[in-house]
């Protein structure tokens, strides 16, 4: 039924022709695959411009939207607002840099940066705050955190802390009688 055949090719011809390439065939889809794959550290994931999320929105690491966004966003991330987004939310993140549009308080324990075309109309609370020229901002900003004074008066009132002291030995004059 099969036959054996005996190639007669010499050594020197079989030399000079490379071997046919192997192609694997993709493997059969499995169930596997179906399920939800890890984003590495330092992968940034995106929201495009036909996006459109109403409610929470949780990530970690980074996130670019594009699209639109109302609700809330928390992360310890990074979130970059894109030119074309619009965003209605309570931001809580860690770094946030805007080039589009807020609507919304925005909260970090970082970074805000609002960059030349972007709008955020909101409160800002952040370590520190960037605001390129041609950017608009209409709310109040918290910026940085205040230190405690270190030494304090003891038995004294702000408002006695302000007066200068009389020097021994002079008296003021009392005030005339009206």
């Amino acid at each position: 039924m099969f036959e054996k055949i005996i190639s007669k090719n010499t050594e020197s011809e079989t030399s000079r022709t490379p071997p046919a390439p192997h192609i694997d065939s993709p493997p059969a889809p499995t169930a596997d695959r179906a399920k939800p794959v890890a984003i590495p550290a330092g992968q940034r994931n995106v929201l495009l411009p036909d996006v459109e999320i109403h409610g929470e929105v949780r990530f970690e690491n980074d996130l670019i939207v594009d699209g639109k966004i109302e609700g809330k966003i928390s992360s310890k991330g990074s979130l970059t607002i894109g030119e074309p987004a619009k965003i209605k939310a309570e931001i809580r993140c860690g770094n946030v840099i805007v080039h589009g549009k807020v609507q919304g308080n925005i909260t970090v324990t970082d970074r805000v940066e609002i960059r030349a075309r972007a709008e955020v109309i909101g409160d800002i609370k952040a370590g520190a705050l960037v605001m390129e020229a041609g950017a608009i901002f209409v709310g109040s900003s918290t910026i940085g955190t205040p230190t405690q004074r270190e030494a304090k008066i003891v038995g004294t009132s702000p408002s006695q802390k302000s007066l200068p002291q009389q020097q021994k030995g002079t008296q003021q004059a009392p005030a005339p009688a009206a």
